[in-house]
């Protein structure tokens, strides 16, 4: 339909405007200026702001609760702990507190804050043209009395309850941040300081899971060894390899230049560390003629004859020794731990 077809008295009335203005039914650009500012309950009556400032504030606490529970459930919950919730299945029970607790956190201070401006923060608008970017002075003490008048406005300063819970959440979430950081690791403690060995601990060979006897070593040849009472199928046989693991060699007695190695060792057997000093590596390349033991996976070398020095690469101490015997049952066995911690070095070993 054509605009000579439309009845007159549906056509857009052209009204006059100042200073030449273009009328609103030729210009659809036009700025059609502020709708008038409706005051709202809680302007008009100080119950209504009572109860908003109260909500606003549960809010906050909410926050604050949460917050503490997220850092509860690092010490609650272990990490494996799994459990069965509705309808996700089974879940982490760490990890789905602590993405609710803080989920909920950080809800409540946004949900709060919206409310607070939505309720009791100045609704009024007000139109300003766009000025240099360079203010005036004049400029900026308006600003700052505007700033003044909005802070009244919000009533920062009169509604205390409001101010300090809001201060409290945001004091409280970034803590959530400080205890994420056990995620880094957890603390080392002494458990990178010992070992299961121990005194009276047989010596169990890894390829028949069978006691090691002085008879079963020969000159030359490279055994791997365990602490008894290990078990292959226990949880943390990795994590105790990882530190127990021991390689035995036999060498002649005269060919040994270490005297505590000597005196450590059982008729020639030596027992030191298989984890390599330099990043803890297992080391599994034996060379009998020069008692030489290689890591594969950066080349450190290490003399078995001499304390099991670093004769090359980039390891930073010797492997450290086992102190062996020989049981009233004619088996090989330990009389202690290693003396120093076994592996690569840590920040905080000293």
């Amino acid at each position: 339909m054509s605009s000579q077809e439309i009845p007159e008295e549906n056509l857009p009335v052209e009204q006059d405007t100042a200073h030449g203005a273009v009328s609103g039914a030729d210009d659809p650009f036009a700025d059609p200026g502020l709708p008038a500012h409706k005051p709202r309950i809680q302007d008009i009556d100080e119950r209504a702001a009572r109860r908003s400032e109260r909500a606003v504030a549960l809010m906050f606490t909410l926050s604050m609760v949460s917050t503490i529970a997220f850092i509860a459930s690092f010490v609650v919950f272990p990490v494996d702990k799994i459990v069965f919730i509705w309808p996700f299945g089974h879940v982490s029970a760490l990890n789905f507190s602590l993405g609710v607790t803080l989920g909920l956190a950080l809800f409540f201070i946004g949900a709060g804050a919206v409310h607070w401006a939505r309720t009791l923060m100045s609704d009024v608008e007000r139109a300003a043209e766009r000025h240099p970017i360079e203010a005036e002075p004049e400029v900026k003490a308006q600003v700052l009395a505007d700033f003044a008048a909005g802070a009244e406005e919000s009533g920062f300063g009169r509604r205390k309850l409001i101010r300090n819970t809001m201060f409290g959440a945001l004091a409280l979430v970034p803590l959530s941040g400080v205890v994420l950081l056990r995620d880094l690791g957890p603390m080392p403690e002494k458990k990178l300081r010992s070992t299961m060995w121990g005194k009276g601990k047989q010596l169990i060979n890894m390829n028949t899971m069978e006691p090691l006897r002085p008879e079963d070593i020969v000159v030359g040849s490279l055994t791997f060894a365990m602490p008894e009472g290990l078990e292959e199928d226990a949880h943390d046989f990795q994590t105790q390899m990882g530190k127990a693991a021991l390689m035995i060699v036999r060498i002649e007695p005269d060919d040994i230049k270490n005297k505590r190695e000597r005196e450590w060792a059982h008729e020639g057997i030596v027992a030191f560390s298989k984890i390599c000093t330099h990043v803890g590596c297992p080391i599994s390349l034996y060379e009998q003629q020069t008692h030489h033991v290689l890591c594969p996976c950066h080349q450190s070398t290490f003399d078995l004859s001499d304390g099991a020095r670093v004769i090359f690469g980039p390891a930073g101490h010797p492997l450290p020794q086992l102190r062996i015997g020989v049981n009233t049952e004619g088996n090989l066995e330990a009389l202690g731990d290693f003396e120093e911690p076994v592996g690569a070095a840590f920040w905080e070993r000293g």
